[in-house]
Formats: structure tokens, C-alpha cells, sequence
């Protein structure tokens, strides 16, 4: 029995509308007493009201929507009001009156047994409105191009999913829809970090920008930091966040795994984890041996992943390592997929890894699948070690490439593990 089956349900869902409308009107009102020059409306009173008047209107038409219609009309004509108040003041901001609205539209949504919904979109605003001052920054440093690639993008995934045949093609099982499928959520991930880096790009430091490059790219963090190396004149501490970026890389291809084939997570999930934490500790700790504050790192450019020649190299690379991984696994076998780890690893990651989620159980056995990606993941780590050692030709090249071959070296302990499952 539940704690309130005493209680009727009018009054749970009252107290449900007058919680969410006052935790809206509680941030108007914070906001009124930021700035006592503008010209404001409602606060803790004027949005729970507005709350329950779409509450009982809900409630007194019996599910009809057309009172409810007049009612949501009425509400935004004593709105308007205030806008054009506000217009004659010269301050066109609308944000309160659109809260405004939508706080009537909780309580008929409460009154109708929404209430997930309703909490969702009243937390939700909350956020928007408590977030202006940042969301105003984000935008001054996302340039239009990016946000028109962005809506490109968007727009192309929308209109070629739904398009694209859900079925196998030619004797590598080739499936259009899951490639493109693959595309997105690998360049989704890659822009998250993308926008982070963009946001921070002003007061980023190198630990940071391991962090959050390693996810974007952790063998262009490697690159970059050991051409800055002389630079920023700390060794230690760009080995040590080319550590973090690449232990950051293993949190990536967990994420991607999760995404597209749940066993192969499963398998890796752990080792991964502590490869990742262990590379981190690592860093960091290696990165204090530098006495000093932390330099800044000078501002990136990298490049938008979402745009649309990069996403479509990634595709037909992806394409080519899905038909050279099903053809040596069906030509070759286990040593066959072993060798072709190393060899591509050393370029990247995401596309082999991607290919062997789509290749097992068949014709690819999961813990062959598991032990190539393990392999790949090691060989670009050597890689990447090779790039530090040969840019940075000083202590911190040195120091990047024992750190880097040493993560590899982890990396590939569990095979033993894997090798016996």
C-alpha cells in the first residue's frame, strides 16, 4: 500500500502543480530581483496560479480540448499584455511569458495523468531559464558554420534513415541503414566533445584538453601536445595528458560497444574500465612532477565531425573494414583478424572496432572479435607513441612514448583472460 492511497488523487496532483509552478516561479523570481529595472512578470504566486487554472480547466472539461483551447488562448491575451508592456519599456525579452504558458500547460497535463511529462517539462524549463547567461556564451563561441553544419547533418540523418533499406546487401551483409546508423552515433560522440572543446577553448588547460580531446580524437591530442611540447616547456605534463587522452579512448570505444553490440561490452567493459582509470591515475600523477601552474593551452581548431565529407570517409571506411574483416574471417580466421588489428589500429580505431561489432558472433566469434579490438586498440596506442617520440624530440617525446608503450602493454593483458572464456 502506498503512502498516499489515503490521499485522493485530486490532491496528489494539486500539490504536483503547485510544486512544478512554483519551482518555475521561484526562478522567475530570482530573476526580477537580478535586474529591479526591467519591466518582469509573475513570480511564486502568478505562476502556480496560472498552474492550477490549467489544473481545474482541464478538470472542469472533461477531457474536451476546445475549452481548454480558449482557456490556453485566454492566458497568452493576458500575456500579451505584458509583452507589449515590455515592448514600450524597449525590453522585447518574451522567455517569462513562454514559461508563462507552458505552466498552464502542466496543469492540464497533470489533470490528464501526465505526470512524467509534465515534471519533465517543468525541470526542463527551469534548466533554460537558469542557464541564460551560459547558454548566451555557448552561442558567442559556436560559429555559424558550425551550427549550420550541425542542421545539415541533422537534416541528412533524418531524411536517410527512414530511406535507406533495413536489409543485407552482397555476400558481406552489407546493411545501408546500420552504416549510416553507425556514422551518426560515432559522430555524435565525437561533436559532444567537439562543442566542449569550442566552449573551453579560452581557458582550457592540457589536462582538460586531454580529457576532452581524448574523446573527440585522442591520437590528435597526442599530435598536437607534442608540437606544443617545446612551447609549453612542462614534459611531464604533456606525457602525462597524452596518458589521460589516450586512457579516454578506451571510455569511447566502451560507449560505441554499449551502443552496437551488448556482448562484446560485456566482455570488455571491465578491462576497459580499468584501462581508462588506470591511465588516468597515471597521468595525472605523472603530470605533478612538474613544479608550476598548469599552462594554457593555445586555442584548437579541430574539425567538426558532423561535417558531411567527414562523415561520409567514415562511412565508406567503415564499409571497408567490414568487408576486409568478414572476408578474413571467413578466408583466414582468428590470425587473420589478430593481423589485421595490429595493421589497421595503427590508423584508427572506430572504424575496425565498428566493423567487428557488425562481424560477431558471425561469422567472427565474440572472443575473437574481443581480442582484435584489444590488438587495435594496442597498436594505436604504439602509434601514437611513435608520433610523440618523433614531434616532440625532447623529454617529453621520451617520456609520452615509455608512458604509451606501457598503456599498450596493459592493454593486451586481457587476451589471457579473454583467450580462455
Amino acid at each position: 500500500m502506498s503512502y498516499f492511497d489515503w490521499l485522493p488523487r485530486e490532491a496528489v496532483e494539486i500539490t504536483l502543480v503547485l510544486s512544478l509552478a512554483f519551482l518555475v516561479g521561484l526562478e522567475r523570481e530570482e530573476h526580477k530581483a537580478g535586474d529591479e529595472r526591467r519591466v518582469a512578470f509573475g513570480g511564486v504566486r502568478t505562476f502556480p496560479l496560472i498552474g492550477l487554472t490549467g489544473y481545474a480547466l482541464a478538470l472542469l472539461s472533461g477531457g474536451e480540448l476546445l475549452p481548454q483551447a480558449l482557456g490556453f488562448l485566454a492566458i497568452a491575451g493576458f500575456l500579451m499584455l505584458t509583452y507589449r508592456q515590455k515592448l514600450g519599456a524597449g525590453q522585447p525579452g518574451i522567455t517569462s511569458e513562454m514559461a508563462g504558458l507552458l505552466t498552464f500547460l502542466v496543469g492540464a497535463l497533470v489533470q490528464h495523468g501526465d505526470y512524467w511529462i509534465a515534471t519533465t517539462l517543468s525541470v526542463v524549463s527551469v534548466v533554460l531559464l537558469e542557464l541564460k547567461s551560459a547558454l548566451e556564451r555557448l552561442t558567442a563561441r559556436i560559429e555559424p558554420d558550425d551550427i549550420l553544419t550541425f542542421a545539415k547533418f541533422l537534416l541528412l540523418t533524418a531524411v536517410a534513415l527512414p530511406l535507406l533499406p533495413d536489409a543485407e546487401y552482397t555476400a558481406f551483409r552489407i546493411n545501408p541503414n546500420r552504416t549510416w546508423l553507425i556514422v551518426a552515433a560515432v559522430s555524435g560522440i565525437s561533436y559532444g566533445s567537439y562543442v566542449l572543446q569550442r566552449v573551453t577553448r579560452l581557458h582550457r588547460g592540457v589536462l582538460l584538453t586531454a580529457l576532452l580531446g581524448g574523446t573527440y580524437s585522442s591520437t590528435a591530442v597526442t599530435v598536437s601536445l607534442a608540437r606544443q611540447s617545446a612551447a609549453l616547456g612542462r614534459p611531464r605534463l604533456v606525457a602525462g595528458a597524452t596518458l589521460i587522452a589516450s586512457g579516454v579512448m578506451y571510455l569511447r570505444l566502451a560507449l560505441l560497444l554499449l551502443l552496437f553490440n551488448r556482448a562484446l561490452f560485456e566482455l570488455l567493459a571491465l578491462p576497459f574500465g580499468l584501462l581508462a582509470a588506470g591511465a588516468a591515475v597515471a597521468g595525472w600523477y605523472w603530470s605533478r612532477g612538474d613544479a608550476g601552474a598548469p599552462p594554457a593551452v593555445p586555442p584548437g581548431a579541430p574539425r567538426n565531425p558532423l561535417e558531411l565529407g567527414a562523415a561520409f570517409v567514415f562511412a565508406a571506411v567503415f564499409v571497408g573494414m567490414l568487408v576486409a574483416t568478414r572476408y578474413v574471417a571467413e578466408r583466414v580466421g582468428a590470425s587473420g583478424i589478430f593481423g589485421l588489428a595490429a595493421v589497421l589500429g595503427i590508423a584508427d580505431v572506430d572504424p575496425f572496432t565498428m566493423g567487428l561489432t557488425q562481424s560477431s558472433p558471425v561469422p567472427t566469434p565474440l572472443h575473437v572479435a574481443a581480442a582484435g579490438i584489444l590488438i587495435a586498440a594496442a597498436s594505436n596506442n604504439v602509434a601514437k607513441a611513435c608520433y610523440a617520440y618523433a614531434l616532440a624530440r625532447d623529454a617529453a617525446g621520451r617520456q609520452a612514448l615509455a608512458l604509451l608503450l606501457a598503456l599498450a602493454a596493459l592493454g593486451l593483458a586481457p587476451l589471457a583472460v579473454i583467450a580462455r572464456s
